[in-house]
C-alpha cells in the first residue's frame, strides 16, 4: 500500500497532466533538448501568453518544468528526474511495479 504522501505526489502529478495543453507544452520542453522563454512556448501553442504562464506555474508547481531566471527572463526546463520518475509512478499505482518507486517520487518533489 502507498503512504499517504507519496500518493498525494502522484495524484499532484496526474492532475498536472490532466490538461491537453499541459501535456504539450511539458512535452515541447521536454523536446526542445535546452530551456525555453515563455515566447518561444507561445509561438508553439495555440494559445495565450497568459494561458500558457498559468499552465506553467501548475507544471512548475508539480515539479514536472524547473525555472531557471537569466537576466529579466525566466526559462523553463523540464525536470530531467521526471522523466524517469513519472512512468515508474504510473507502473506503481496500477500494482505493475513494487512500491519502492515511492521513495524515488518524495525525492522529485523536495
Amino acid at each position: 500500500m502507498l503512504d499517504r504522501t507519496t500518493a498525494e505526489t502522484y495524484a499532484n502529478w496526474f492532475r498536472a497532466l490532466a490538461d491537453p495543453t499541459r501535456v504539450q507544452i511539458l512535452h515541447l520542453i521536454a523536446s526542445a533538448g535546452r530551456p525555453l522563454a515563455v515566447g518561444e512556448i507561445v509561438e508553439q501553442v495555440s494559445v495565450s501568453q497568459s494561458t500558457v504562464s498559468a499552465h506553467l506555474k501548475v507544471l512548475t508547481e508539480s515539479r514536472f518544468v524547473l525555472v531557471q531566471p537569466q537576466g529579466t527572463a525566466r526559462l523553463y526546463r523540464v525536470n530531467e528526474q521526471c522523466l524517469s520518475c513519472f512512468p515508474s509512478a504510473a507502473d506503481v499505482v496500477m500494482g505493475r511495479a513494487a512500491v519502492e518507486f515511492a521513495d524515488v517520487a518524495c525525492e522529485v518533489t523536495r
